[in-house]
């Protein structure tokens, strides 16, 4: 499909692994060559390139990927400025063979952006954008924590950056507040190492006129890309000095007494709710073992509610 000599591989655009349910479709292959399926593979010959030739105009992606990315074969999102981020499959062996023979290896950041979170099945909140959890096995067995979901901005904290949920978001002034708090902090955490936290100084939908802190944080990663168990999460938290978001439950997987969460009691209050498993897990993971559950018409801001007024939240009595 690519230069016109004789098709040697069906060649999956995007690896399919990364699917849950295989990738085995028609608008994730295309039939290349031996030389250009090794480019491909490589990430030399570009996942946009491919669908071009072949004609795909509404390219099957995994239900865990953002539409509005970029990503190279491995699922390694490509920023703006041609850089990329690991993915779930970036430190497979066999990965790293293939783009260290492509001579990619330089263009990644070490920076991460934090992962799709699916809804729950019973989640009302989800909407066309939104991706659900087909099932709930990943959570089966396991014992969970119920955390309060908070209506702030998804931030990263490490040793030398701070960014929103997109790597190369710019900054806003509601940032202030977190940003602050960061700079003493930043020496203390280990390099490759980073923190991922609500920023709620600012009110979007919910306005909370009791929080802990402006900055609460919901999970601790080390530097092998592995989410840190809830246990050492809260060490993390008490050694930084940094409060965590709010604990709804912990025991033993549940569906029945997850359900009892529905945040309807409170609507005006909570957002909704998290739920992952308490051990530590892989950044591949993440999409099997965290899931959301968020009320119904909750978002009452608009998209670009940060070229608004700054409502500030405000923080408990000191």
């Amino acid at each position: 499909m690519v230069c016109g000599a004789p098709a040697q591989d069906a060649h999956h655009i995007l690896e399919r692994r990364l699917f849950d349910d295989g990738g085995y479709y028609l608008s994730n292959g295309a039939a290349l060559c031996a030389q250009h399926h090794i480019e491909a593979e490589k990430t030399t010959l570009s996942v946009e390139t491919i669908r071009e030739k072949v004609g795909i105009n509404a390219p099957a992606l995994p239900s865990h990927f953002h539409p509005d990315e970029r990503y190279d074969k491995w699922g390694n999102i490509i920023l703006s400025n041609g850089r990329r981020t690991k993915g779930e499959l970036f430190d497979d062996e066999s990965v790293q063979k293939i783009l260290r023979q492509g001579g990619v290896l330089g263009e990644f950041t070490d920076y991460v952006k934090y992962p799709r979170t699916l809804h729950l099945p019973w989640s009302p909140g989800a909407t066309d954008d939104d991706r659900v959890h087909p099932d709930v096995s990943g959570f089966v067995g396991e014992e969970v924590v119920v955390t309060e979901k908070m209506d702030g901005e998804n931030t990263t904290l490490y040793r030398d950056h701070y960014h929103a949920r997109s790597i190369d978001s710019s900054s806003h002034p509601s940032q202030s507040w977190a940003r602050a708090l960061h700079a003493r902090i930043a020496w203390q955490i280990p390099v490759g190492w980073r923190i991922c936290a609500e920023n709620l100084y600012a009110k979007h939908s919910i306005a909370y006129d009791s929080l802990a802190s402006f900055l609460l944080v919901f999970s601790v990663w080390n530097e092998k890309n592995r989410c840190m168990d809830w246990d050492a999460t809260l060490q993390w938290c008490a050694m930084l000095h940094l409060q965590p978001v709010p604990l709804l439950y912990r025991g033993p997987w549940e569906e029945s007494v997850i359900r009892k969460f529905d945040p309807v009691a409170s609507p005006l209050t909570r957002e909704g709710y998290v739920v992952r498993v308490t051990r530590e897990f892989a950044f591949g993971e993440f999409r099997r073992v965290v899931g959301k559950y968020v009320r119904a018409h909750h978002v009452q801001t608009s998209h670009d509610w940060r070229r608004q007024a700054i409502m500030p939240n405000r923080m408990q009595p000191s």
